[in-house]
């Protein structure tokens, strides 16, 4: 994530440098008084080069920040340069009516509102770039970063003072301008520095994975919630699921029960894993959840979990007391595609960037609250790495079905207590599921929400009923 974000800043810069050019293409324009922005006027004959130009650099500049892994106490910084980049985008779409500074003549047409927008969309975004070099100069803590931020300040006050003089406008401005390409650059180099292998004490390479005060991987054990005691009980939660989920289940089963519930990587509080999430991963991840032999566990699952439980009694029968199959999904999902095993390779570390951050910020709360019909209550879906897991896991679909599909070919199903539970108005699916795992079948009735929010006792009354 680090060399791509590198390479929007510089593509960023290069675009946004295209001014260069516009002095030998316009002529028209004063290179000593007139705008760099009057380059991209409507009346100008490059115009669509160079407000394509400006538009491509700041959709490049947003694409980086949203790139960048991220580090908390930098927030302020990177919110700033994506303020910058999405107002220069805005002033390659409105461009001025004409040279405003060059041709004595413009000042005398009334202004339409795209050449007010591009004016004032100008100047916020020279106070957005201004702020993020100060931000993050302050975070970082660096010189080089510092000495450009007070150069392009000292432009920009030259520009200003230029402005009121009436002459020397277009060469402070072109000396702003560079320094704001400079920094880009320098931004670039400082996260390719940061993500190239660093030298141990033994003079081998270690890789790294962002800037030196940032975490290198951010993968670690899953959460793990346990409570109560007695029978062991292994929760295992659907996709896009969380431990707190089941907190009625385990609450009524708690009294009788040891219930261990969990949270697979990169979903509720767990950290990434550095891999796509696999059926044969689930498998394991259940059995090192698991209590020692010879005691035996109960493995209560919903949704696609179902499949992992399915695994893990087929490959450890002689860990399983029980399954409790919660409104299972179906494994009749097509064949497996090569383009969903690369892009989930890249998930885990698009989780820890910026623009992951900002888009479950900004849709993750009120989709938990669509789906499940209650807030968040510990802020879970408002983090990148949930988003991402989400979506991993739901790429990841089809191989784990053919998978599964495989591993019922060459493992028996154990002779162990069964109960699927699903709900009325299905397609026949969990009649068949029942009938090949010799599992009792329970009905409830259609609603919404998930079957553990709705109606906790019914399953907690079919963990109770294994022996």
């Amino acid at each position: 994530m680090s060399v791509l974000a590198a390479g929007a800043f510089i593509v960023a810069a290069v675009l946004g440098s295209a001014w260069i050019t516009g002095q030998f293409t316009t002529p028209q324009v004063d290179r000593t008084d007139g705008y760099v922005g009057e380059l991209a006027a409507l009346d100008q004959p490059w115009t669509r080069l160079f407000r394509i130009s400006d538009a491509l650099s700041g959709l490049a500049c947003a694409l980086g920040v949203a790139l960048v892994p991220r580090v908390a106490r930098e927030w302020p910084g990177w919110l700033a340069l994506a303020a910058y980049a999405l107002l220069t985008f805005a002033a390659g779409l409105f461009p001025l009516d004409c040279a405003a500074l060059s041709d004595p003549i413009c000042g005398q047409r009334a202004a339409s509102f795209g050449h007010h927008v591009h004016t004032l969309t100008g100047a916020l975004a020279t106070a957005a770039v201004l702020a993020a070099m100060g931000l993050l100069s302050t975070a970082w803590r660096s010189r080089a970063s510092w000495l450009f931020t007070w150069l392009c300040l000292t432009a920009t006050l030259l520009t200003l003072s230029a402005l009121v003089a009436g002459h020397g406008v277009g060469l402070a401005q072109r000396a702003q301008l560079t320094m704001i390409a400079v920094w880009l650059v320098y931004v670039s180099l400082r996260l390719l520095i940061a993500d190239a292998p660093q030298p141990t004490a033994g003079g081998s390479a270690v890789s790294g994975y962002g800037p030196p005060h940032v975490t290198p991987t951010g993968y670690g054990p899953p959460h793990v919630v346990e409570e109560g005691a007695g029978p062991a009980v292994l929760i295992t939660a659907g996709q896009a699921g969380a431990w707190f989920h089941w907190d009625a289940v385990a609450g009524e089963l708690a009294a009788r029960h040891r219930v261990i519930r969990f949270d697979r990587p990169g979903l509720g509080l767990s950290p990434l894993s550095p891999a796509p999430p696999t059926l044969f991963a689930e498998a394991a991840r259940l059995a090192a959840l698991s209590p020692a032999h010879p005691e035996q566990v109960t493995v209560v699952a919903h949704g696609v979990a179902c499949w992992h439980a399915e695994a893990f009694a087929r490959l450890h029968p002689l860990c399983l007391a029980g399954l409790v199959l919660v409104d299972p999904a179906g494994a009749d999902v097509g064949r497996p595609l090569a383009i969903a095993a690369a892009a989930g390779r890249w998930l885990p570390a698009l989780g820890g960037t910026w623009g992951a951050t900002a888009l479950a910020r900004l849709t993750g709360p009120a989709l938990h609250r669509l789906l499940a019909g209650h807030p968040d209550p510990s802020g879970v879906y408002r983090m990148g790495k949930v988003l991402t897991a989400v979506a991993g896991e739901w790429l990841a679909r089809r191989d784990m079905a053919a998978d599964l599909h495989r591993l019922r070919l060459e493992k028996p199903f154990p002779g162990v207590p069964v109960t699927v539970i699903a709900t009325d108005g299905q397609d026949g699916f969990h009649e068949r599921l029942a009938r090949d795992l010799g599992a009792e079948l329970v009905r409830l009735p259609r609603a919404g929400r998930r079957i553990p929010l709705r109606v906790p006792g019914a399953v907690a009354q079919a963990v109770s009923a294994v022996p």
